[in-house]
């Protein structure tokens, strides 16, 4: 066991940036799509990875996923509806959303309702993905018990069988999600602890910007 010592000592002094009222956009998606644009220029690695949480019996449940999509409306990200995840938000669909990029020293967490979005919309994105990841989607019961490995690669491999010369149709249990947003918090990390929180929460139609202790 890790002595909780060196824990204690984990402690860094952020000062690269600022979050001020002044330099933020009043639609919180368009100030996402700004951080993100800039996360994608540092070169972070899986700038769209994001932390999902549902309910599952009563308690939060959490995993990473990936951000696949922003919209005028929220998140897009994909999923096998029969999964863990899918399972839950078909019980409850309030679900919240966390990204940290600690190069850019920035966190942004994020409340809403997830929703599937159109066959056409998960039909567009099944196909635009490589041919094995399509595969991947088709055999995969995920969440679901695994006897061993060699199940699952020998599956992989009867499925590449199966669609040598005709391509995979999507699964109709496999497809996206529309995370449309009610609260969106921006956290910049600042010196000696007094970071930067801001927060839009959805007032009807309109957004409302505060400012958060740190």
């Amino acid at each position: 066991m890790i002595e909780n010592e060196k824990i204690e000592a984990l402690r860094r002094d952020y000062r690269s940036s600022e979050l001020l009222e002044s330099n933020v956009d009043s639609d919180p998606l368009v100030q996402f799509s700004t951080w993100f644009e800039q996360a994608l220029a540092a070169e972070i690695t899986e700038p769209n990875a994001m932390c999902l949480a549902t309910i599952h019996n009563g308690r939060p449940d959490t995993r990473i996923v990936l951000l696949k999509g922003v919209t005028g409306k929220g998140f897009v990200f994909f999923t096998n509806y029969h999964s863990s995840k899918g399972r839950d938000i078909q019980k409850d669909n309030h679900v919240s959303l966390n990204f940290v990029w600690l190069e850019l020293e920035r966190q942004v967490r994020i409340h809403g309702i997830a929703e599937m979005i159109s066959t056409e919309e998960s039909d567009r994105y099944f196909y635009s993905r490589p041919l094995a990841s399509q595969l991947g989607a088709i055999i995969s019961e995920q969440s679901g018990l695994l006897a061993s490995r060699k199940d699952l690669e020998d599956a992989m491999v009867m499925a590449e069988k199966q669609y040598e010369k005709n391509g995979p149709v999507r699964p109709p249990h496999w497809g996206g999600y529309l995370v449309k947003p009610d609260m969106i918090e921006f956290w910049q990390g600042r010196a000696n602890r007094l970071h930067d929180r801001l927060r839009y929460d959805l007032h009807g139609n309109e957004w409302k910007l505060s400012r958060l202790y740190p």
